[in-house]
């Protein structure tokens, strides 16, 4: 055992109560709430709908289409001509079944063209109307009433409309009255209709969420309700519902959401129905029900200022958080 000099420091305090740690100094515990819920499956609808398809995926589906379509018209010539060759009668029964299938295929392909030019009749309109309004041109914005009035000749729900609009143009002074009579006359209706159709998709994507636990349900479930809402409001506006024209709506409307951030939804809209900072304790699917359904509406709104011919001028244009409150009611007792 080794013998030296001992060093005291003086300086350092020796008590025991010295030595223990002071609560009063240590560092407030960081509080960690609950994630909050974000939407995810209208997030990744959203992100599907605008995708930009690349220029060579373009290419590959076009050249694959193009094989598998050869291929089909080779196997059925070499089929019903050899067919022919065994038995005549039943080689033309075969070949008038197929001329009615080919038939019928153009009949499905004028109609996706006819509703995609009736939508961008809608737009055109819509547009020459905004110009009016800007530009204070009341003989261009009658000639924009008078496309409405031609757009919509043929529905008996918008007669009176009509002729109380038809009586009623040349009183009006200005563009924008004009334009302001033909909502009312004509729009009105169709609007609340429209706002119902979005609160019942609305609802609908919310219920699911919440209430149905499987992998990617919620995903397919906004999908299809979101696409048929949009196709529902283009139709309750005048346009058709084909399967392309719906899904060059769904992008063009999925694309405005996301280039505008709407697709991101928070406290701000749930927060009237429920009341502020309730929404990061509910469950977390309970959550994600409502704020796809938040998102829903927000579609279901930029849906019909797409499909609308005319812009809002007279009209309130529908607030999403008053949709989301109407849709949503019914998930709490006030």
């Amino acid at each position: 055992m080794s013998k030296g000099p001992v060093l005291f420091d003086l300086d350092t305090p020796t008590s025991p109560e010295a030595e223990m740690p002071n609560p009063a100094q240590a560092e407030p515990v960081p509080e960690v709430g609950p994630e909050l819920p974000e939407g995810r499956a209208m997030q990744t609808v959203a992100a599907l709908a605008a995708r930009k398809t690349s220029a060579l995926a373009k290419w590959f589906w076009g050249l694959l289409a193009s094989v598998i379509g050869s291929m089909i018209s080779v196997a059925a010539w070499n089929f019903v001509t050899g067919l022919i060759a065994q038995n005549a009668i039943l080689g033309m029964i075969v070949t008038a079944l197929i001329a009615g299938f080919l038939l019928v295929c153009a009949l499905i392909v004028l109609r996706e063209l006819g509703a995609m030019a009736r939508l961008s009749r809608m737009d055109k309109i819509q547009h020459q109307a905004r110009t009016a309004i800007e530009a204070g041109d009341l003989p261009a914005a009658r000639t924009v009433v008078k496309d409405v009035l031609r757009l919509y000749s043929g529905r008996e729900d918008l007669r009176w409309g009509r002729d109380r609009m038809a009586e009623r143009m040349h009183d009006a002074v200005d563009a924008a009255d004009v334009l302001a009579l033909a909502e009312r006359e004509l729009l009105s209706h169709l609007d609340a209709a429209a706002v119902r159709e979005v609160e019942a998709a609305a609802r609908q994507v919310a219920t699911v969420t919440a209430m149905v636990p499987l992998a990617l349900a919620d995903v397919v479930a906004a999908m299809t309700s979101n696409l048929r809402m949009m196709r529902r409001v283009a139709e309750i506006y005048g346009g058709r519902g084909g399967f392309l024209g719906s899904w060059r709506l769904a992008r063009a409307v999925m694309t405005h959401l996301v280039a505008t951030g709407a697709v991101a939804v928070g406290d701000d809209m749930i927060e009237p129905l429920i009341g502020g900072g309730l929404l990061g304790k509910l469950s977390r699917r309970f959550g994600e029900g409502l704020v796809n359904g938040a998102l829903t509406a927000r579609v279901g709104i930029a849906a019909m200022e797409v499909c609308r011919p005319l812009p809002f001028v007279a009209e309130k244009r529908p607030s999403a958080r008053g949709v989301v409150q109407r849709a949503l009611a019914g998930f709490f007792k006030k």
